[in-house]
């Protein structure tokens, strides 16, 4: 059964602990949870085809609303059949709101109790995004999930700024609730903001909860906090989430913050960390990132990693992707996406056997003992 008739919602098929596995149904197909999204900011994966992508198993993309808005432009996008139609994936996607870049281009922009003026990366001109264009955006866009504009503060922001930053989201995100007209096809994420301190999270969660949305985000735990900071909130902040809705950690994050924080409740990522990582030539291996431009890899004959079973560890050695390093050769970084969006897929189906299997503790443990015993 859907979750108040969204088609938009969470079948919980296990659990083990806090952590759960089961499934994100959407109307362009389900998606087995715990899920990371590959992250495709404009409408594109850096690096891969769609093609590349169903054949490393990614099932969930995301875009941003401050991007498409721009570039090139929502009436576009869904002119042309909405998100998923537009750049070939046709599978379910979710679309940021922009609040992110309240964050990333705080030079740029202006607060106000109304919404926030951008002057925008491109020109300079200005975009105004409100609770409402935000949603009207994203509702032209056509992603299967949608997020609430937000305020992103710095994690490091006094309590008082973050209080009031705060009282700004939640009321955003009853406007938003309002401005909803798509519910029959497109589900909207309430955002939990607080950043470090815990009664802060738990009025959020608080105040989201009561507003009944499809499914709730966890925010503002990737702008600046240390990883101590990251899980003590995570671990605190997702049993407060509805336990019957998708529970989403935005922008984090690393392999290790990942399998924390599934072990508190989590079903859903994403992070840039797979693709960008990959332009500065560093891969993801079962024993910790390895930049591949290093001497050391001169002559290795090794596939990136030996356990992985994508393309690039399938056709290349690690001798010839630091040849392609060395040289600056686009390749390089295609191969290395294609190793790193892989090896985060193939954790998380790792992850999901392991809740079915009932011994999630364990799989934790020893794969965060792997991680940390250092690259090859």
């Amino acid at each position: 059964m859907s979750a108040g008739g969204n088609p938009v919602f969470l079948e919980i098929a296990r659990t083990d602990g806090k952590a759960r596995a089961g499934g994100l149904h959407t109307p362009h197909g389900t998606a087995p949870t715990p899920l990371f999204m590959v992250v495709a900011t404009a409408a594109s994966v850096k690096g891969m085809t769609p093609a590349q992508l169903r054949e490393a198993r990614a099932r969930v993309l995301l875009a941003n609303t401050y991007h498409l808005a721009l570039r090139p432009g929502e009436a576009e996008v869904g002119r042309l059949g909405g998100l998923a139609a537009f750049m070939g994936w046709h599978g379910p996607t979710l679309t940021d709101s922009g609040g992110y870049q309240i964050f990333s281009l705080a030079k740029k922009r202006r607060v106000e109790l109304e919404g926030v003026r951008f002057n925008n990366h491109i020109d300079g001109t200005e975009l105004f995004l409100t609770p409402e264009r935000a949603v009207r955006i994203q509702e032209a866009i056509a992603s299967d999930i949608m997020m609430c504009l937000d305020e992103c503060p710095p994690a490091k922001a006094d309590r008082a700024a973050i209080g009031k930053s705060l009282t700004l989201t939640h009321a955003w995100a009853k406007r938003a609730k309002a401005a909803w007209r798509t519910s029959d096809r497109q589900a909207l994420f309430g955002i939990a903001q607080g950043a470090l301190f815990e009664d802060l999270r738990r009025e959020s969660a608080e105040c989201l909860s009561e507003l009944d949305f499809p499914g709730y985000a966890i925010g503002g735990v990737a702008v600046g906090e240390d990883t101590e900071d990251i899980r003590r909130i995570v671990a605190y902040t997702a049993p407060l989430l509805p336990s019957d809705k998708p529970r989403y950690l935005m922008g984090v994050g690393t392999p290790e913050d990942i399998i924390c924080s599934v072990a508190a409740g989590v079903d859903m990522f994403d992070c840039v960390m797979p693709t960008r990582h990959a332009r500065h030539y560093q891969a993801f291996t079962r024993r910790g990132k390895i930049n591949l431009k290093n001497r050391r890899f001169l002559g290795d004959s090794r596939p990136i990693d030996e356990a992985c079973d994508c393309e690039a560890c399938r056709s290349v050695s690690r001798a010839y992707l630091r040849h392609l390093s060395v040289l600056g050769e686009l390749m390089a970084s295609v191969w290395i996406t294609i190793h790193n969006v892989r090896f985060y897929l193939r954790l998380m189906e790792d992850i999901r056997a392991a809740v079915f299997a009932g011994n999630y503790a364990e799989f934790a443990k020893n794969r965060l003992d792997e991680l940390a015993s250092g690259g090859e």
